[in-house]
């Protein structure tokens, strides 16, 4: 008999799906590494598992703790799995810009969710960086996870991302094109990648409100590039220690409005139902059409699930509301 000791044991070995009408225009083979295949539908289950088992290793995370993190959803949707499994609570706090689908989801896997603002600076107490620091100091027997940080982020990709999209495309690979919030799926899958063909191009998606860009540029972290944004799980208003600028080859910017508009056409025209990311990630990848040549295979990951937008970009009047469709 072939199955699973539990749901953890499904995570990864996800498929690649090429992409055919929305790349027509460009001369590359462009494939998908589809991430919601994973058990909780988008690629953070990978990092939440390995997060997880370090801190298990190391004492950090102990028997009956309370997991404490600040996320934007996925994160919390992996590491309240996790937690189910190997028997820990968990407290999340997520910023009032996140859909209410991924609340909702978290809930619905026994995480208690604090929802704070999202128009605050990073050092302001009411921050969801703020408030999930704060609340790890005072719960006893708690672990405060720290993604951004967090180094057992990006390893999870580098040990099984990575070496997964390099099998798939039996070493063809020529380009890797992902959103980047955190930074480990980039710096990660990036790292591997490159190890195995140092000519391999990998791109960051960033969106405008965020400080990627410039910075990787400039090497100047300018505030006045932070500024409230739509776009959901990518782009920082921080530098995560996870994000390893040397490995990208440069990153390009989609506003929040193509975002959505792209994250609607993937459903409509490519039967893919995905997350918000995905919209902004095949938009930057379009953006990057002169990059790429005929003999090119062009890998972009797609982080999470559409069931998570279906109040907002699946939405025509939140559509219309916004000023993103007539």
């Amino acid at each position: 008999m072939d199955y699973a000791e539990n749901i953890l044991e499904t995570i990864g070995n996800t498929p690649l799906v090429k992409i055919n009408k929305l790349t027509k225009a460009l001369p590359c083979l462009v494939l998908a590494k589809y991430e919601t295949f994973n058990p909780g539908n988008s690629v953070k289950d990978r990092m939440a598992l390995k997060m997880i088992e370090d801190a298990e290793a190391d004492g950090r995370l102990k028997p009956g703790g309370t997991i404490i993190e600040g996320t934007s959803g996925n994160t919390g949707m992996g590491l309240a799995l996790a937690a189910v499994v190997k028997g820990y609570k968990c407290i999340f706090v997520i910023s009032d810009k996140q859909s209410k689908e991924k609340i909702d989801v978290m809930k619905a896997v026994g995480a208690e969710v604090i929802v704070c603002p999202t128009a605050v600076t990073p050092e302001d107490p009411r921050s969801y960086y703020s408030v999930s620091k704060r609340l790890s100091t005072e719960i006893p027997n708690s672990w405060y996870v720290n993604q951004y940080d967090n180094p057992s982020n990006a390893l999870a990709h580098y040990e099984t991302t990575g070496p997964e999209i390099w099998k798939q495309t039996d070493g063809k690979v020529t380009h890797f094109v992902v959103g980047v919030g955190t930074g480990g799926t980039i710096s990660g899958v990036g790292k591997y990648l490159k190890e195995q063909n140092p000519n391999i191009k990998v791109w960051g998606i960033d969106t405008y409100g965020s400080v990627f860009k410039k910075y990787h540029e400039t090497g100047i972290f300018d505030e006045n590039e932070i500024y409230p944004y739509v776009t959901e799980g990518i782009g920082e208003d921080i530098l995560p220690k996870n994000v390893d600028f040397s490995i990208s080859g440069g990153f390009t910017k989609v506003t929040d409005k193509d975002g959505a508009i792209y994250t609607q056409r993937l459903a409509k025209e490519e039967g893919m139902f995905l997350g918000n990311s995905a919209g902004s990630a095949i938009k930057g990848l379009l953006q990057l059409k002169d990059h790429f040549t005929k003999d090119d295979v062009v890998v972009v990951l797609f982080h999470d699930h559409g069931s998570r937008y279906v109040g907002k970009m699946f939405n025509d009047d939140w559509m219309r509301k916004m000023g993103y469709k007539d």
